[in-house]
């Protein structure tokens, strides 16, 4: 009965005719938009060489603090895209590194399966490769091995044997042999089951350098984007109350047993919000009037979080919030509470945290304010 006509084809006949296009969701290029937007600073100007940004790969005195700062942390890395999580932090230490290439092969270790761990990791502490000889993406295996000697189109075989986790055949490991490629590498090849592109490398690279200028030389704005953006657990009565109420949670999440998939997420937000407290930035209570729904503002070289970052504010109610806002002041909670259509128990929150200042319960007068 509808006016729709579907057809179903057989996929293999018409496959070799289709375009597929893999469309990703990144937060990245939405949180240096955001810092361009901020700051007017074209990113694609920035150097990817700066010495203080590449420092924060294997320090923190380009934020200028102390790893006792930030409770031991040793790395400037923290909210880094790419270089921000223990495992790829742990990477860095154990490398580290000094150069955007070395950075590159860093993200590519991370990013396959079984190329760094019980591989790449142990051979560079025994001391059979290093970072710069390691196998780090699926195309160092190409390159090295036509450099070594090894036919092209085999070479280019055995890239795409190893990346895709089957391994090497005989022939391959006999051409290996036949160039004197060395028996660690080729049994890295044998254990890894996947690898990432340089290319991809490369690209994320790039957009991590970028932001990580941001968090060394424009610091509110590099906050105020990463905890619109990246921040998916930031909590305003836990962590925008100053850095004692901050430290104290996080005291009791470290000491915590069981903790919650949400409990470790928001940890990872807490040590963002920690360092910048050491950093010396602060937060601006929410503003009725000048707040965002999902974004946090600078204002007065403080930051003012969202409505969206009190607890139990969903989406729209924080859109309905700041649009109701712009059209005319509130006379009341009452009248906050009619026109934004948020109930009572959420309301109550708002007013405990002073969000509503000296606004009237009610638009009536009270007795007492008649007698005045």
């Amino acid at each position: 009965s509808a006016d729709i006509i579907t057809t179903h084809f057989e996929y293999h006949s018409i496959e070799h005719n289709l375009l597929k296009l893999d469309i990703l969701g990144h937060d990245d290029p939405t949180m240096i938009r955001m810092l361009q937007d901020l700051t007017g600073i074209d990113v694609k100007k920035l150097p990817l060489n700066d010495e203080k940004v590449m420092s924060l790969f294997y320090g923190t005195e380009a934020l200028n603090i102390s790893s006792e700062d930030i409770e031991g942390f040793d790395l400037g890395s923290l909210g880094v895209p790419e270089f921000g999580t223990e495992f790829s932090m742990q990477m860095l230490r154990d490398t580290l590194p000094s150069t955007f290439s070395e950075l590159v092969r860093i993200s590519g270790l991370s990013h396959g399966t079984d190329v760094w761990t019980n591989n790449a990791q142990d051979l560079i502490k025994s001391g059979e490769c290093t970072l710069s000889t390691a196998i780090c993406t699926r195309d160092d295996i190409m390159t090295y091995l036509i450099l070594n000697g090894v036919e092209n189109s085999m070479a280019f075989k055995i890239m795409e044997s190893v990346r895709k986790g089957k391994g090497l055949t005989d022939e391959m490991k006999t051409a290996m042999r036949e160039n004197n490629i060395p028996e660690w590498y080729i049994s890295s090849c044998l254990k890894i089951k996947y690898m990432f592109p340089k290319a991809h490398a490369v690209a994320y690279v790039m957009m991590a350098i970028r932001i990580a200028w941001f968090k060394v030389y424009e610091p509110l704005a590099y906050y105020a984007a990463f905890f619109s953006i990246r921040a998916k657990t930031f909590d305003y009565e836990i962590m925008a109350q100053g850095r004692a109420v901050l430290e104290k949670k996080l005291n009791e999440l470290d000491n915590a047993n069981n903790l919650t998939a949400k409990d470790k997420e928001m940890k990872k937000d807490m040590r963002i919000v920690q360092e910048m407290y050491a950093r010396g930035i602060k937060f601006e209570p929410i503003d009725l009037y000048k707040a965002k729904a999902d974004r946090f503002i600078i204002t007065d070289g403080k930051l003012m979080p969202s409505f969206g970052t009190i607890d139990g504010m969903g989406g729209i109610a924080a859109e309905t919030v700041e649009a109701e806002a712009a059209k005319e002041p509130f006379s009341s909670i009452e009248d906050f509470r009619n026109r934004t259509r948020i109930g009572t128990k959420l309301t109550d929150k708002l007013s405990e945290l002073g969000i509503f200042g000296d606004l009237p319960q009610s638009n009536q007068l009270s007795i007492m304010d008649f007698l005045k």
